[in-house]
Protein backbone atom coordinates (compact mmCIF):
# COMPACT_ATOMS: atom_id res chain seq x y z
CA UNK A 1 0.00 0.00 0.00
CA UNK A 2 3.06 2.31 0.07
CA UNK A 3 2.63 2.70 -3.51
CA UNK A 4 -0.60 4.06 -3.32
CA UNK A 5 -0.17 6.35 -0.51
CA UNK A 6 2.22 9.60 -0.49
CA UNK A 7 4.51 9.96 1.43
CA UNK A 8 4.15 13.67 3.21
CA UNK A 9 8.21 14.40 2.09
CA UNK A 10 7.86 13.53 -1.47
CA UNK A 11 4.61 15.77 -1.56
CA UNK A 12 6.31 18.60 -0.08
CA UNK A 13 9.57 18.39 -2.30
CA UNK A 14 6.58 17.83 -5.66
CA UNK A 15 5.29 21.10 -4.75
CA UNK A 16 8.74 22.93 -4.45
CA UNK A 17 9.98 21.46 -7.54
CA UNK A 18 6.52 22.77 -9.10
CA UNK A 19 6.58 25.61 -7.83
CA UNK A 20 10.12 26.07 -9.26
CA UNK A 21 8.95 24.66 -12.53
CA UNK A 22 6.08 27.02 -12.61
CA UNK A 23 8.42 30.03 -11.51
CA UNK A 24 11.09 28.72 -14.41
CA UNK A 25 8.42 28.64 -17.23
CA UNK A 26 6.37 32.07 -16.16
CA UNK A 27 9.50 33.94 -16.11
CA UNK A 28 11.22 32.67 -19.26
CA UNK A 29 8.96 30.45 -21.31
CA UNK A 30 5.46 31.88 -20.83
CA UNK A 31 5.97 34.90 -22.73
CA UNK A 32 7.35 33.72 -25.67
CA UNK A 33 4.81 30.65 -25.90
CA UNK A 34 2.06 33.60 -25.52
CA UNK A 35 3.33 35.60 -28.09
CA UNK A 36 4.00 32.48 -30.20
CA UNK A 37 0.24 31.32 -29.75
CA UNK A 38 -0.42 35.30 -30.71
CA UNK A 39 1.18 35.63 -33.74
CA UNK A 40 0.17 31.95 -34.84
CA UNK A 41 -3.67 33.39 -33.74
CA UNK A 42 -2.72 36.32 -35.90
CA UNK A 43 -1.65 34.26 -39.27
CA UNK A 44 -4.85 32.16 -38.86
CA UNK A 45 -6.65 34.89 -38.90
CA UNK A 46 -5.08 36.86 -41.61
CA UNK A 47 -5.07 33.15 -43.88
CA UNK A 48 -8.82 32.83 -43.21
CA UNK A 49 -9.17 36.47 -44.25
CA UNK A 50 -6.79 36.03 -47.23
CA UNK A 51 -8.93 33.19 -48.26
CA UNK A 52 -12.34 34.89 -47.55
CA UNK A 53 -11.27 37.28 -49.97
CA UNK A 54 -9.27 34.98 -52.52
CA UNK A 55 -13.07 32.97 -52.64
CA UNK A 56 -14.96 36.21 -53.21
CA UNK A 57 -12.66 37.31 -55.92
CA UNK A 58 -12.78 33.97 -57.53
CA UNK A 59 -16.53 34.58 -57.04
CA UNK A 60 -16.23 38.00 -59.47
CA UNK A 61 -13.97 36.05 -61.50
CA UNK A 62 -16.75 33.34 -62.50
CA UNK A 63 -19.36 35.78 -62.80
CA UNK A 64 -17.02 37.85 -65.03
CA UNK A 65 -16.29 34.87 -66.81
CA UNK A 66 -20.14 33.97 -67.18
CA UNK A 67 -21.12 37.35 -68.39
CA UNK A 68 -18.40 37.25 -70.40
CA UNK A 69 -18.82 33.89 -72.12
CA UNK A 70 -22.48 35.09 -72.37
CA UNK A 71 -21.42 38.12 -74.29
CA UNK A 72 -18.93 36.03 -76.84
CA UNK A 73 -21.83 33.15 -77.46
CA UNK A 74 -24.31 36.37 -78.03
CA UNK A 75 -21.26 37.79 -80.57
CA UNK A 76 -20.85 34.54 -81.87
CA UNK A 77 -24.81 34.19 -82.97
CA UNK A 78 -24.36 37.75 -84.59
CA UNK A 79 -21.63 36.89 -86.85
CA UNK A 80 -23.53 33.13 -88.10
CA UNK A 81 -26.44 35.03 -88.58
CA UNK A 82 -24.29 38.20 -90.22
CA UNK A 83 -22.44 35.57 -92.00
CA UNK A 84 -26.03 33.23 -93.42
CA UNK A 85 -27.34 36.42 -94.65
CA UNK A 86 -24.10 37.65 -96.59
CA UNK A 87 -24.06 33.52 -97.88
CA UNK A 88 -27.32 33.89 -98.96
CA UNK A 89 -26.89 37.66 -100.45
CA UNK A 90 -24.27 36.02 -102.15
CA UNK A 91 -26.33 33.03 -103.16
CA UNK A 92 -28.91 35.56 -104.83
CA UNK A 93 -26.56 37.33 -106.65
CA UNK A 94 -25.11 34.32 -107.85
CA UNK A 95 -28.51 32.46 -109.47
CA UNK A 96 -29.19 36.08 -110.64
CA UNK A 97 -25.84 36.44 -112.35
CA UNK A 98 -26.57 33.17 -113.53
CA UNK A 99 -29.46 34.01 -114.37
CA UNK A 100 -28.59 36.87 -117.07
CA UNK A 101 -25.53 35.05 -118.47
CA UNK A 102 -27.77 32.40 -119.49
CA UNK A 103 -30.63 35.02 -120.90
CA UNK A 104 -27.69 36.91 -122.84
CA UNK A 105 -26.24 33.60 -123.88
CA UNK A 106 -29.57 31.98 -125.13
CA UNK A 107 -29.62 35.36 -127.46
CA UNK A 108 -26.67 35.22 -129.00
CA UNK A 109 -27.04 31.53 -129.58
CA UNK A 110 -30.75 32.77 -131.17
CA UNK A 111 -29.10 35.16 -133.35
CA UNK A 112 -26.52 33.16 -133.99
CA UNK A 113 -29.02 30.73 -135.43
CA UNK A 114 -30.90 33.37 -136.86
CA UNK A 115 -28.30 34.64 -138.99
CA UNK A 116 -26.56 31.56 -140.03
CA UNK A 117 -30.25 30.34 -141.01
CA UNK A 118 -30.15 33.94 -142.91
CA UNK A 119 -27.49 32.96 -144.68
CA UNK A 120 -28.07 29.11 -145.11
CA UNK A 121 -31.60 30.84 -146.83
CA UNK A 122 -29.37 33.16 -149.09
CA UNK A 123 -26.93 30.24 -149.98
CA UNK A 124 -29.83 28.40 -151.36
CA UNK A 125 -31.70 31.00 -152.91
CA UNK A 126 -28.26 31.81 -154.31
CA UNK A 127 -28.15 28.37 -155.60
CA UNK A 128 -31.39 27.41 -156.70
CA UNK A 129 -30.98 31.09 -159.03
CA UNK A 130 -27.98 29.60 -160.34
CA UNK A 131 -29.03 25.85 -161.17
CA UNK A 132 -32.63 27.61 -162.57
CA UNK A 133 -30.34 29.73 -164.45
CA UNK A 134 -28.10 26.92 -165.92
CA UNK A 135 -31.29 24.65 -166.61
CA UNK A 136 -33.18 27.43 -168.08
CA UNK A 137 -29.92 27.63 -170.17
CA UNK A 138 -30.11 24.36 -171.23
CA UNK A 139 -33.09 24.11 -171.83
CA UNK A 140 -32.87 26.98 -174.03
CA UNK A 141 -29.94 25.80 -176.26
CA UNK A 142 -31.43 22.92 -176.75
CA UNK A 143 -35.05 24.62 -177.87
CA UNK A 144 -32.88 27.21 -179.91
CA UNK A 145 -31.15 25.10 -181.72
CA UNK A 146 -33.28 25.05 -184.88
CA UNK A 147 -33.86 28.82 -186.27
CA UNK A 148 -37.91 27.78 -186.99
CA UNK A 149 -38.76 27.30 -183.37
CA UNK A 150 -36.46 30.22 -182.29
CA UNK A 151 -38.95 32.28 -184.45
CA UNK A 152 -41.67 30.80 -183.10
CA UNK A 153 -40.72 31.32 -178.94
CA UNK A 154 -40.28 34.92 -179.79
CA UNK A 155 -42.98 35.47 -181.24
CA UNK A 156 -44.60 33.46 -178.26
CA UNK A 157 -42.89 36.41 -176.14
CA UNK A 158 -43.75 39.27 -177.84
CA UNK A 159 -47.75 37.42 -177.82
CA UNK A 160 -47.33 37.58 -174.06
CA UNK A 161 -46.02 40.91 -173.42
CA UNK A 162 -48.67 42.43 -175.36
CA UNK A 163 -51.27 40.66 -173.30
CA UNK A 164 -49.57 41.81 -169.94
Amino acid sequence: MGLVMPNPGTIFWMLIIFGIVLFVLRKFAWKPILNALSEREESISTALNSAEFARKEVEGLKADNDKIIVEARREKDIILKEAKEIKEKIIAEAKEAANLEGQKSIEQARQQIHAEKDAAISEIKKQVAELSIAIAEKVLKKQLSNSGEQEKMVNGLINDIKLN
